[in-house]
């Protein structure tokens, strides 16, 4: 990526990150819709890297532009991005650029799937981590492949979290190792069909051979029906039978040999138990100890916002799963507790039926919506006779909750939507519930 001249559209994390990598050997112009932070404008001019504001980003693109680099959560729909195709202009996206840059002979593991890939990512991460292997973590987590990509050194492992949006335009993208965790009909709203998004899922075996290993859930009948032709070696986890990773009497096993007792283990559900079991199948192929897989399971407490524990005020549980941002995520922070929970929902309105939501829902007795979907989720909470409000924003919502919480319930923040109607991203939604519970009265 020398002597090119590069046209960023969106900014965000990936975009920044991809400014900067590209800015000392290139000619960049980035450009997005909303204003951006002052302070990282002020580094990218300091990189000459031209900044442009406008909600016409089509009027600054021409023929003049080697490569395309757009933020993942574009459509492919984008005109900006039909008429560089019309140009014949390379698209790709951060990831894809920052692979580029990767020195030869490093260890790449990507994790895909519906729900479970930051667990699964940050499993396999502090595994490597606790075994003395030099490891960046990485990807759709939140921390941008080209943010560390120029320190990795050659024999380095990397552990990316990979969604299907950036699935979608990567060409030479390779691993080592891929995880499909799970496939479920989510993001449909982006994908012209679920068979589309199961194929952008695919994609994370794009490039293997028999050389390469595909770790998959084998209970999950869309991920394995879809990588039945695929060329990678593959391994399967399981907690519904034996398998080369599985769960028996509450115990979990790699190869029949026992690694750990469930009730040793501090991140606590059954779709965490298959999140822990796709990072063993993955560290295992790197000798990883069973005392280093044990070090961390017995100390790791989850990733932030996934069914993240707040506070407790007043006896009531708050708990932080604003990375829920589709029905089955939710589904499954919901069948993690017993006790009587209020319910925050809403969001960005993809036009997703909640219907899926009911089997899960038997435990709430009150549900505080907010967003664009609130209208909808009211009418769904009625359908189903559990009783539910209409809230501006996510603090009416909390506050709502709090007024109404008893002692042994629990209060969810699971929206089961994006955030993207009233947040830049699902962690400021979820750093805002928690200032919001961080500040209640006990």
């Amino acid at each position: 990526m020398k002597n090119k001249k590069v046209f960023i559209l969106g900014m965000a994390r990936s975009g920044f990150e991809a400014a900067k990598l590209l800015a000392k050997d290139n000619e960049v112009l980035i450009t997005d819709m909303k204003d951006q932070d002052e302070k990282q404008v002020a580094i990218l001019n300091e990189l000459n890297v031209k900044v442009v504001i406008t909600k016409d980003p089509i009027d600054l693109l021409d023929d003049s532009y080697d490569l395309l680099v757009k933020n993942p959560g574009i459509r492919k729909d984008h005109p900006t991005l039909i008429k560089a195709r019309e140009y014949h202009i390379p698209i790709i996206n951060e990831l894809e650029l920052a692979y580029h840059y990767l020195p030869k002979n490093v260890h790449v593991i990507g994790v895909t799937g519906s729900n479970g890939k930051t667990t699964t990512t940050t499993l396999i991460y502090e595994f490597l981590h606790a075994s003395g292997k030099p490891t960046f973590l990485g990807g759709n987590i939140g921390i941008p492949f080209s943010q560390f990509v120029l320190d990795v050194k050659e024999g380095d492992y990397v552990v990316l979290e990979v969604s299907d949006h950036q699935l979608c335009d990567v060409k030479d993208f390779k691993t080592n190792i891929s995880i499909l965790t799970n496939i479920y009909p989510v993001h449909l709203d982006f994908h012209d069909s679920f068979d589309q998004y199961k194929e952008m899922k695919k994609r994370i075996f794009a490039h293997h051979t028999k050389e390469d290993i595909a770790i998959i859930n084998k209970d999950n009948i869309e991920a394995f029906n879809l990588t039945k032709d695929i060329l990678s070696t593959k391994k399967y986890f399981s907690r519904l039978g034996k398998s080369d990773c599985y769960l028996e009497n509450e115990m979990i096993y790699y190869q029949n040999e026992k690694i750990i007792d469930i009730k040793d283990i501090l991140l606590k559900g059954y779709h965490n138990y298959e999140n822990i079991m796709a990072a063993i199948l993955a560290v295992k192929s790197y000798g990883v100890s069973n005392e280093a897989i044990k070090k961390v399971l017995t100390t790791f407490k989850g990733v932030e916002h996934r069914i993240e524990f707040v506070k407790n005020v007043k006896g009531v549980a708050y708990y932080n799963d604003s990375k829920a941002t589709n029905c089955e995520s939710t589904k499954i922070a919901l069948k993690s507790f017993q006790n009587p929970t209020l319910l925050i929902l809403g969001g960005l309105d993809r036009g997703h039926s909640f219907e899926d939501l009911t089997e899960a829902m038997s435990n709430v007795k009150y549900v505080a919506c907010y967003g664009e979907t609130k209208n909808r989720i009211k009418e769904y909470c009625e359908s189903i006779n559990i009783s539910c409000d209409i809230f501006a924003d996510l603090k009416e919502a909390t506050l709502a909750c709090y007024q109404k919480a008893q002692a042994n319930d629990v209060v969810l923040l699971s929206p089961a939507c994006a955030s993207w109607d009233q947040y830049d991203s699902f962690e400021t939604r979820g750093t805002e519930f928690k200032k919001i519970v961080n500040s209640l009265e006990e």
